[in-house]
């Protein structure tokens, strides 16, 4: 089967890719649509170190096949939207309602692939850049069959990383003020959530001034192309600012533009090694500095509640697909994405 492959040192597409059948507790999908996301370039370019040879592809949405033992929430011929976290519902954080937390599912890549005979990692337990793929049942949350493939796939990151970060992490109330720093596929739903929360304004900051028509569609009060600007909209700083670039100097921008009690999340991914500094005593007025992973989500129940938010008009999906391309076209997708030409562009095979 065809999927792409990164060995370390060429990313291409291959035609002799294997994978297992599903054991207990797993389910074998058949890919519709993946989202092309910056953190699968960024295990090409080594801002996240991952284990080599690996199937990539994190984001993605299609057809159950098949099941194994004990799994009864889907079964073949499901619509699936597929998410990242096999974590194992039983330790302490998972109890808790936090499974991206859990410890047993961080940095322990499975091999459900092979070609040549050698075994092949999975991206983000979930290498979606395949024709079929093995995930722990948890990670496969059915959705309404109404709902395009090539859309519903984007729910498994973009969306539950933007969005979840406003609704679950900054908890946006309201009439709050918030900043977006980037406005690509993250940063979109990030401004989108906040419309979902109510926020009263929605500064989106974005260096290409091309990015402003989609900003303001996904519900962008304003618009400005350097955090320079934001004082003079809202002279006291912003209630929750959301660096979504991964760039040291806008991590601190973000810090330095809040107003007392704001809240600065970073959803960027800078280099594994970076650090950022800012002034200890800003802190005191009550200001705070958020970590967010996957968007503090719950798969199993966010999915859904955004599957219907966008049935009812109030979460944009299809608007996210800039362009499909087939599974051929990986480089040209590639090519557009890192010049900023889309704001998704979704894999089809």
């Amino acid at each position: 089967m065809r999927g792409v492959l990164f060995d370390g040192r060429h990313l291409q597409v291959v035609d002799d890719l294997e994978v297992r059948e599903p054991e207990a507790g797993e389910v074998l999908v058949a890919i519709s649509a993946a989202g092309l996301c910056h953190s699968d370039l960024s295990v090409v370019d080594g801002t996240i170190p991952f284990p080599v040879p690996v199937v990539l592809g994190h984001e993605g949405a299609g057809v159950v096949e098949a099941v194994g033992e004990g799994v009864t929430h889907v079964g073949p011929g499901d619509h699936v939207a597929l998410s990242t976290l096999a974590n194992c519902g039983a330790c302490a954080d998972c109890d808790r309602g936090r499974p991206t937390m859990c410890r047993k599912a961080i940095g322990r890549p499975r091999k459900p692939f092979s070609r040549g005979g050698e075994r092949v990692f999975q991206f983000a337990s979930n290498s979606a850049f395949a024709q079929r793929t093995v995930v722990k049942a948890v990670q496969a949350v059915r959705i309404p069959k109404d709902i395009p493939l090539t859309s519903a796939a984007l729910i498994g990151c973009g969306v539950l990383t933007g969005v979840g970060a406003v609704l679950n992490r900054a908890r946006v109330d309201l009439g709050d003020s918030v900043l977006v720093i980037g406005t690509g596929g993250i940063g979109l739903n990030v401004i989108q959530g906040a419309r979902i929360a109510g926020a009263s304004r929605i500064v989106a900051v974005d260096a290409n001034p091309a990015k402003e028509a989609v900003a303001r569609q996904f519900g962008a009060s304003d618009f400005l192309t350097s955090v320079e600007g934001v004082r003079e909209l809202l002279p006291y700083g912003v209630d929750h600012a959301f660096e979504c670039v991964g760039r040291v100097e806008l991590v601190r921008a973000a810090i330095d533009l809040l107003d007392r009690h704001g809240q600065a999340v970073l959803l960027g991914t800078p280099a594994a090694g970076a650090e950022a500094s800012f002034v200890v005593s800003s802190m005191f007025l009550d200001k705070s500095v958020l970590g967010c992973r996957y968007g503090s989500s719950r798969p199993q129940r966010d999915i859904p509640r955004y599957a219907e938010l966008y049935r009812q008009g109030r979460l944009l999906l299809d608007e996210l697909v800039t362009e499909t391309y087939p599974i051929e076209d990986f480089e040209k997708a590639v090519g557009d994405a890192e010049a900023g030409r889309v704001a998704r562009g979704v894999l089809t095979f």
